[in-house]
């Protein structure tokens, strides 16, 4: 007989673990206790700039195998668009200096002995410094691992770092600062190429999984919210959806939890979970970029870390981003249009725009909160947990949140 599984949530953990286990035969339920899917990676139409938008501005580089391989299986790798070279602009706004980071198409991390590829004013020296990141403990902090300070850490170090843990990086996990070194500026440009869903998260990673899935026969449930479980000895044997919707579950079924770790120790007393969360703000700007804008460009020196280029839209990214989550929303996207025209050229008053700020958008990516990240296997030997804040050996990433998705659902897949 066919055995089913029940994914809850449909953010892109539980997608990733949903597709994995329907291509493998199994019957997949999924569900969402929010009217759509995707979580945090997701799009939406916004009246404000009459433009559909993400939730939040994610790159993805092509080494990023799961990720990949997740929209490959969903029939949307071309959706991920980029150079065909690894190659990275900058800017300085306060010197004005622009640059260009080149880490080529090689496995190896060739590029650092290019002076013409390499950031300005920088030496070999500089890129040996950071070998200590490349095998260091979860525990140790990143400011006790390698120097905080100097060209190098302004201008690439600090920037990449801040964007991959949330939080200014000399007080992040070195542990997981070395995953992302281990598999970007190591891993050579073959592995570094910028892939963003040109189309919307959501058209791209989201809603091409869900009409597969639905297509499949399997069921996607939206409003349809986990209230708890009953649990018979080490296994789930049901789920309670609230009044008479419950679901009693057979002794090859599985269930993946894949919400987000407050929703998640609910259901699980006692289950230890990251506690503190960073902010993330994004803005938008309806505004044709100029034409010749990079997809993604660096910005040092300012409010502004990484813009975007959109058609009709420039989206900027602003990581560790509790300073700005009570400023008046006005103030804000003033500040941050002025940055936006130095780095982009572009000028005039500020158009139409958005200002998204997720106050919990990530756990906070330091030793502390690191070693409370559960891994994917529960007391019950039916239930596995998904999500970018389980112990995946990333920080909270789009890359992690399917890493953890995959690694839930072969965990179900070996049950066999």
């Amino acid at each position: 007989m066919q055995k089913t599984v029940h994914i809850i949530g449909a953010g892109i953990s539980g997608l990733s673990a949903a597709v994995r286990l329907a291509n493998a035969n199994y019957k997949v339920c999924v569900h969402e206790a929010t009217q759509q899917a995707g979580g945090r990676c997701r799009s939406y139409f916004d009246a404000a700039t009459n433009l559909t938008i993400d939730n939040g501005n994610h790159l993805l580089l092509s080494g990023n195998r799961h990720a990949v391989s997740y929209a490959r299986s969903i029939g949307t790798e071309a959706g991920l668009v980029g150079p065909k070279r690894a190659q990275f602009p900058f800017v300085d706004l306060k010197s004005g200096q622009r640059w260009q980071l080149d880490l080529g198409d090689s496995r190896l991390p060739l590029w650092v002995f290019d002076e013409a590829r390499r950031v300005p004013d920088t030496g070999l020296r500089d890129y040996l410094a950071l070998a200590p990141l490349a095998w260091a403990s979860t525990d140790a902090l990143v400011g006790k691992t390698i120097p905080c300070e100097g060209t190098l850490y302004d201008r690439l170090v600090q920037p990449l770092l801040l964007a991959a843990l949330n939080v200014d990086p000399p007080e992040g996990s070195a542990g997981l600062a070395g995953a992302i070194v281990r598999e970007t500026l190591l891993a050579g440009g073959q592995a570094c190429r910028p892939l963003i869903a040109r189309d919307g998260l959501s058209s791209v990673l989201i809603e091409p999984a869900v009409k597969q899935l639905q297509d499949g026969g399997n069921s996607v449930q939206f409003g349809h919210e986990l209230r708890a479980f009953t649990m018979s000895g080490d296994m789930v044997a049901q789920l309670d959806f609230g009044g008479d919707d419950k679901v009693a579950l057979s002794a090859d079924d599985a269930v993946v939890l894949a919400v987000p770790p407050r929703a998640a120790a609910s259901l699980l007393p006692g289950l230890k979970t990251p506690t503190k969360f960073r902010a993330i703000v994004n803005a938008h700007f309806r505004v044709d970029p100029p034409r010749d804008a990079p997809p993604i460009l660096g910005v040092v020196g300012g409010l502004v870390e990484w813009l975007f280029a959109f058609p009709q839209r420039l989206s900027v990214t602003i990581s560790n981003g509790d300073r700005l989550v009570d400023m008046p929303r006005e103030e804000l996207a003033q500040a941050i249009w002025r940055d936006v025209c130095k780095a982009s050229g572009v000028s005039g008053e500020l158009p139409p725009w958005q200002v998204v700020r997720e106050r919990r958008a990530t756990f906070e990516a330091t030793p502390e909160q690191n070693a409370l990240r559960p891994g994917p296997a529960t007391a019950q030997k039916n239930l596995f947990l998904a999500g970018d804040w389980t112990a995946t050996g990333l920080p909270a990433t789009i890359e992690g949140s399917v890493r953890s998705g995959d690694r839930a659902a072969d965990l179900v897949l070996a049950r066999r």
